[in-house]
């Protein structure tokens, strides 16, 4: 019976915060932090849902369509919003908080040169069988090479792929100019993508084909950066959908790989299954996946290293946990056969955790809160929740400068609405 009653509470509590729509929280909404010793409030914001705002730091933005991610680049003093459905990436100033520039992802006969080579060799095409490098793409997930010199875009999907059966691409920024340099092919539907602590290997992981691609970037140079193998995650998912009809591609994924991250000596990455369960293993130098480690809640978002421990975040769950790296390490690296890790520190966040971003110290963790539209914020010494505060609908991606005083939350918005809207958070961590 008690577990009959937790069940259906969890149900309950699912129901009751999936439609959490806030759209246009007040600009100055302050996290209900009292004798936390930390807070953020939200002192700027882009959005595309509302032109006739009355307050200056509430900005109406039209590039801001459907944001995914954002990243921050502090040598430069700037940061990158990925507008999926815009197609266009939107690059801001850090400190004034004006708009730059925007990069539209639109490939046509003028910019061909940047598919350098034969760059569809070795993919198989279903949808077309000309003009493949035609096309516009939609960015999701973004990361700097090189310290800062490159940053590199994934595409959901190619404009004329609906079912995104086909192989997209990844785009490569040259952030001096914040031009795209270069434009590789990848498999079906890359998500995250990450670049080794030793800059030599990108890892992308493919949600739509259980496959994880790793390229050569230890040359610096754009030009000769190459695909060093396709690592297959269990099994590679067949793709032959049928094209009457519309797919959903965020269901029919296979592991739907999505979490990404090196250890920071450059020998390991990790792979979130957010479909399936647990973490899956790649040896970088024998380009092997080793197996799966599991133990962890499932449907797994985003994985973060920092200062010894891995985070990761359970979005249906609402949880963030934590363990000791080297205890993870040494569980997979010492045994033949991946069984349950259960090292596990776990903190509440709500329902709906998303992207994870801690501040440099180590001491807070901040989670965006999809489902129930707010951040959490937790000190991660005793992974306890400190405080929330409310944000605009479906909050999905974050960053934080590395000062730790800028937190940046993009809200991404669903079919029922909201979302359309990129937050600036200060944080104050008291005396």
């Amino acid at each position: 019976m008690k577990k009959l009653f937790f069940t259906l509470l969890f149900t309950a509590l699912s129901t009751l915060t999936i439609h959490a729509q806030r759209s246009g929280v007040p600009i100055g909404t302050s996290s209900n932090s009292a004798g936390s010793g930390i807070s953020i409030s939200l002192v700027k914001r882009f959005q595309h849902y509302n032109a006739n705002t009355k307050n200056p730091d509430d900005v109406f933005d039209v590039s801001i369509n459907s944001p995914k991610s954002v990243n921050i680049l502090n040598s430069k003093n700037k940061f990158y919003v990925n507008s999926l459905e815009g197609e266009a990436t939107s690059v801001y100033d850090l400190t004034t908080f004006k708009k730059i520039k925007i990069i539209k992802h639109s490939f046509n006969t003028s910019n061909q040169y940047l598919f350098q080579g034969n760059s569809n060799a070795n993919f198989t095409y279903k949808t077309k069988t000309s003009n493949l490098n035609y096309f516009n793409g939609k960015p999701v997930e973004s990361c700097f090479s090189h310290n800062g010199k490159y940053l590199w875009i994934t595409y959901y999907r190619k404009s004329y792929d609906v079912n995104a059966i086909d192989p997209s691409a990844v785009c490569i920024i040259d952030t001096d100019a914040d031009t795209i340099v270069r434009v590789m092919t990848t498999a079906s539907l890359p998500k995250m993508i990450a670049c080794s602590p030793d800059n030599k290997t990108i890892a992308i992981s493919h949600w739509g084909d259980n496959t994880v691609s790793l390229i050569d970037i230890r040359s610096g140079n754009p030009k000769s950066f190459s695909y060093l193998d396709n690592i297959v995650i269990d099994y590679k998912m067949n793709l032959n959908f049928s094209s009457n009809a519309k797919i959903d591609r965020d269901k029919n994924c296979g592991n739907c790989l999505r979490g990404t991250e090196f250890t920071p000596d450059s020998k390991y990455i990790l792979v979130g299954k957010m479909g399936g369960n647990g973490i899956a293993v790649i040896d970088i130098a024998k380009r092997k996946y080793l197996g799966t480690v599991k133990g962890m809640k499932t449907n797994m978002r985003h994985l973060i290293i920092k200062d010894g421990w891995l985070y990761l975040s359970s979005n249906k769950y609402g949880y963030v946990q934590k363990t000791l790296l080297y205890d993870f390490v040494n569980y997979f690296s010492t045994t033949s056969k991946m069984g349950d890790y259960n090292k596990w520190d776990n903190a509440f966040v709500g329902i709906g955790a998303r992207t994870i971003s801690i501040d440099p110290s180590g001491k807070y963790l901040f989670a965006a809160v999809n489902n129930e539209s707010k951040v959490s914020i937790v000190r991660t010494s005793d992974m306890k929740v400190l405080a929330s505060c409310n944000a605009d609908s479906y909050p999905v991606g974050m960053d934080m400068s590395e000062d730790g005083k800028i937190l940046i939350v993009t809200a991404q918005g669903k079919t029922s609405g909201g979302g359309n809207s990129v937050m600036v958070f200060k944080v104050n961590y008291g005396k």
